[in-house]
């Protein structure tokens, strides 16, 4: 986490630095889109879903950040582009005025096809939180598949609308075991700084951090940390710092400042609706369909691929059934989503020549949650912003970086909580099961417990120190660790295994993969950004090679 990864708690920085770096990344960026574009763009308007018996140049499946690349890089070369999302568009606000519901007082809103909330966070003071839910097409999934909690983002933007917002580059010398295949030199000097520069990347105003009421918490992790002789950072995120700002002085609608995060924000975090969407809404090329499904991929007699779409409404009951055929298919449905349909449509005899490689090498990220009791005459602060501004590196020593997140419960907990990203080296295969229809993953909840050791590295050493223990109220009969989930699936699609080195998939000229399957369950830090500049490079080349 050196050098591009993040920087270093001790160095300064002010707004207009901020604006200035931006600016000028962006100005790289926009030149790169220039070239790219091979035709004008139509008028931005909006386009209705897609329709039955259409023929389209180019589908992509999923909004993600992968998904949202290509199409946006296919229409600025001249490609029309039809994008199909599995969630909802998000863009109307319901009669309490908000697109999205908070953190603590989830509805509907909030959970995809559940009756019941599935929060990460289970309990508090040993007693559970979470509650009924009416079941719909909420923005935030939590999939229980072997053995493991899969948070994903349903919705226009995908993760993108529930993640922490955390933008980190890998160090470099830790890239090798990320994308072992991909030349580091070409991603840290092109296509990282065009995707932080894309994604609207930027770190906290570091005197405005040091007095911030609401980073009290993030400041004590830090003094922690470093205490216990650990190196504390600052990490970048695309939330609008200068908006958290207003927030904190009430001259702006708060959003991380009201504990909004886990269910979406209504304000301030640079999701990809205002980023890469905003800018493909501009080229006029790309159909986007909300609420629609792609259930089947397979070859067309006339050359191209028939794909199969269900229609769905806001209580997940398929309303219509449409078939498309499609020149060229981009699988983005996310790691789970795509390794899923992939591995289904093998076995079920749609797509026979893919690579036996396809449903391998899925992983956590070694995911892995604690939280630590602060002694009662130690504050973390009744308010906590929501977007995480700091971690902790112990990865070259302890194979772990933790994020100090937040407990924005309103009132004063004397807890800090964690977010680990771990050197876990297990992985699980997707398989298709005859009997019951369905694909299955094989991971077991035992594989935890190297990312449980190998995150004490960092937190049994701040507890010494201190003179501290663990908190053993806040995941139910888990105990101490929340061992039950992961918020960043990666890979059963590996790049250069199942597909070659660009996500063109083995045995079918025209399937491509381009989200977070194709890296082998691990980037050592949030993946966002990984997945956005690898998908930045993929389809770099597939637009001046296969168009």
């Amino acid at each position: 986490m050196k050098g591009t990864t993040t920087e270093g708690s001790g160095s300064t920085g002010t707004s207009r630095r901020r604006f200035i770096a931006g600016a000028s990344a962006l100005a790289g960026a926009a030149a790169w889109a220039g070239r790219t574009a091979t035709a004008p763009a139509r008028a931005a308007t909006a386009r209705g879903p897609v329709e039955d018996g259409a023929r389209v140049a180019a589908l992509v499946i999923g909004s993600g950040y992968g998904g949202c690349v290509a199409a946006l890089r296919l229409a600025q070369a001249g490609v029309d582009v039809h994008l199909i999302e599995k969630g909802m568009s998000w863009d109307t606000p319901g009669p309490d005025g908000r697109i999205f519901c908070g953190t603590l007082d989830p509805d509907h809103r909030s959970y995809w096809l559940r009756t019941r909330t599935r929060q990460p966070v289970s309990s508090f003071l040993g007693l559970p939180v979470d509650r009924p839910v009416p079941r719909y097409t909420g923005v935030l999934d939590a999939e229980d598949m072997g053995g493991i909690t899969v948070y994903q983002g349903r919705g226009l933007g995908g993760g993108s609308l529930v993640n922490g917002g955390m933008a980190v580059t890998p160090a470099r010398e830790n890239f090798g075991a990320v994308l072992p295949s991909v030349d580091a030199e070409e991603m840290y000097r092109r296509y990282y700084p065009r995707a932080n520069a894309a994604l609207g990347v930027a770190t906290v105003d570091r005197d405005w951090f040091e007095t911030a009421e609401c980073y009290r918490y993030a400041r004590l992790g830090r003094e922690q940390a470093e205490r216990a002789g650990l190196r504390s950072v600052f990490v970048p995120n695309v939330y609008d710092w200068e908006y958290m700002e207003r927030e904190a002085e009430r001259t702006a609608p708060r959003s991380a400042l009201a504990g909004e995060v886990l269910y979406g924000n209504n304000h301030g975090k640079k999701s990809l609706q205002r980023t890469y969407l905003a800018r493909i809404r501009e080229t006029g090329r790309v159909t986007v369909s909300p609420l629609h499904e792609v259930v089947s991929v397979s070859p067309a007699r006339d050359g191209g691929y028939t794909v199969v779409v269900h229609r769905t409404d806001t209580g997940g009951v398929v309303r219509a059934t449409k078939t498309v055929t499609a020149d060229k298919v981009f699988f983005a449905a996310g790691s789970v989503g795509t390794s899923k349909l992939l591995t289904r449509l093998r076995a079920t005899g749609a797509l026979p020549r893919l690579s036996d490689e396809v449903g391998r090498g899925w992983g956590d990220n070694g995911n892995i949650m604690c939280a630590r009791a602060n002694h009662l005459w130690t504050r973390t602060g009744t308010l906590q912003s929501t977007i995480p501004a700091t971690g902790i590196d112990n990865w070259t020593a302890g194979g772990a970086f933790g994020e100090v997140v937040p407990l924005p419960t309103g009132i004063e907990t004397h807890a800090s909580l964690y977010l680990s990203i771990t050197r876990n080296p297990h992985r699980a295969e997707f398989s298709w099961n005859p009997r019951s229809g369905r694909v299955e993953l094989n991971w077991r909840r035992a594989w935890k417990r190297p990312a449980v050791e190998l995150a004490r590295t960092i937190y049994d050493r701040i507890n010494t120190r201190e003179g501290t223990g663990y908190r053993y109220d806040l995941f139910g009969a888990r105990g101490a660790w929340g061992d039950h989930l992961t918020y960043h699936p990666l890979g059963g699609v590996v790049l250069n295994r199942a597909t070659d080195n660009y996500g063109r998939l083995r045995g079918y000229a025209g399937l491509y993969v381009i989200d977070g399957s194709l890296i082998p369950g691990n980037t050592t830090v949030n993946p966002f950004v990984t997945i956005t500049a690898l998908a930045e490079r993929n389809i770099e080349a597939i637009v001046a090679n296969d168009l």
